[in-house]
């Protein structure tokens, strides 16, 4: 299995900027994909950004321009640089990685905008 464990959520003044980490271990061997995903309360989970271990990225329109995935292959480890933060953007936030076929997810952690 591969375990995720993320970091870097908190509470932030709208317009400002945090910086989100994921540490995958376990069978870390074989993984393609990483990303996040986000919920809000009452709202469905949704996807904000992958990269593949090429370094390929996607992104969600809502966030696009504002937030950068980045990877280090050399840790396992995904970041999400978020700037330019809105209250919208309030949710918890999961970070997922894919396995030949399989999928991961972390234990999520807490990213308050207010305003």
């Amino acid at each position: 299995q591969v375990q995720l464990v993320e970091s870097g959520g908190g509470l932030v003044q709208a317009g400002g900027s945090l910086r989100l980490s994921c540490a995958a271990s376990g069978r870390i061997f074989g993984i393609n994909v990483m990303g996040w995903y986000r919920q809000a309360p009452g709202k469905q989970r949704t996807l904000v950004a992958t990269i593949t271990t090429v370094g390929v990225t996607n992104y969600a329109d809502s966030v696009k321009g504002r937030f950068t995935i980045s990877r280090d292959n050399a840790k396992n480890t995904v970041y999400l640089q978020m700037n330019s933060l809105k209250p919208e953007d309030t949710a918890v936030y999961y970070c997922y990685a894919v396995r030949g076929v399989l999928g991961s997810w972390g234990q999520g952690t807490q990213v308050t905008v207010f305003s």
